[in-house]
């Protein structure tokens, strides 16, 4: 069923690209959109960093038209503080302003922001309701289950933010306590989706492999749309291997080495670009390893290209990746979600 969010409509199925911090830059989201992804996000950005001026923060602001529809990722925990910086980032026209009170790491969460937010959520909804009235930008919360394995709030603040304007909620299915590790547990999911009194979509996240993962939770769990996040790492084309198997049920080779290396190749070239060159470098370094993973044999030029420190080096190591495996095809990615599961 498709559904909207402000102006924007969703047809059946719809994929979005999960905020990752030093991953969904504007050149990550813009090969993303060029795989099919339906709506991406920034990387999450300080509230109180916009506000002081951080240049960080502020470049995080800056959209093309290129990767529309997108959605600007805040955090922090003063309310005064997110109003105003949505105020900000509703100048860059996008077409969501989210709210994360999800994130796990302990800078963040020990300090009250992301999901520390979960232990307070008198305040969590207060900074909900304010940034709604504050910006005509419609605004969306991401959040996971609770703080830990006892402390699940997830269902009773769903309903509870109902009343503060808020227009969807993404359910990462895990606690903070978890961080990554274990199993994300979508059945919260499906409990949101299947609340009658919950009138806002629902987004589920966690652990989302493939193209059968992906049906796997639709058809079980009933999200009104996914997100997809730490699997698209390396591997943008995801998004076009999801959208091809949900509409058609026929799974999709993965890429060549030939053409992983050509997209790498982009990737690198558009990144030093757009940012300082060691930054470009370094955080590149993140998606070779799933550029080129599961490649028999490629481990010394997988170890090249993730120490070249030069334009010339990188180069140099795409060339030998590709004339000694262009035609290679890597292994499918194992689902993660299985029938019995």
């Amino acid at each position: 069923m498709s559904f909207k969010i402000g102006n924007i409509e969703f047809g059946d199925y719809p994929v979005f690209l999960a905020p990752m911090e030093n991953v969904t830059d504007p050149v990550f989201r813009l090969l993303c959109k060029q795989y099919g992804v339906d709506l991406m996000y920034t990387e999450f950005i300080s509230a109180d960093g916009i506000i002081h001026g951080g240049k960080k923060g502020l470049q995080k602001l800056k959209l093309s038209d290129d990767e529309r529809p997108v959605a600007i990722q805040l955090y922090g925990k003063n309310i005064d503080s997110l109003v105003e910086a949505a105020k900000i980032a509703e100048q860059s026209n996008p077409e969501i302003i989210d709210l994360n009170f999800g994130c796990p790491v302990r800078k963040i969460a020990n300090k009250g922001a992301g999901s520390g937010l979960l232990r307070d959520i008198p305040l969590l909804l207060e900074i909900t309701e304010k940034v709604v009235k504050a910006v005509k930008t419609p605004v969306t919360v991401k959040t996971r289950l609770g703080w830990d394995s006892q402390e699940i709030v997830i269902e009773q603040l769903a309903e509870q933010l109902l009343d503060t304007g808020m227009q969807a909620l993404t359910l990462h299915g895990r606690t903070k306590a978890q961080l990554y590790g274990g199993r994300a547990d979508w059945t919260y999911t499906g409990k949101l989706t299947s609340n009658p009194k919950l009138t806002y979509p629902i987004i589920g996240n966690g652990d989302i492999n493939t193209a059968e993962d992906a049906k796997y939770v639709f058809d079980t769990y009933k999200p009104d749309a996914i997100m997809i996040g730490r699997s698209s790492i390396g591997r943008p084309w995801i998004f076009r291997e999801v959208k091809h198997y949900l509409q058609t049920g026929e799974v999709l080779p993965e890429p060549t080495v030939k053409e992983k290396v050509e997209i790498a190749r982009f990737h690198f070239e558009k990144s030093v670009e757009m940012k300082p060159f060691r930054a470009a470098v370094v955080q590149m370094r993140r998606h070779y390893v799933n550029y080129f993973k599961g490649i028999p044999g490629i481990k010394p030029l997988r170890l090249k290209i993730l120490t070249a420190d030069t334009e010339q080096e990188v180069h140099s190591a795409l060339d030998e990746i590709n004339y000694n495996f262009a035609d290679i095809i890597t292994e499918a990615q194992v689902n993660f979600f299985k029938p019995d599961n």
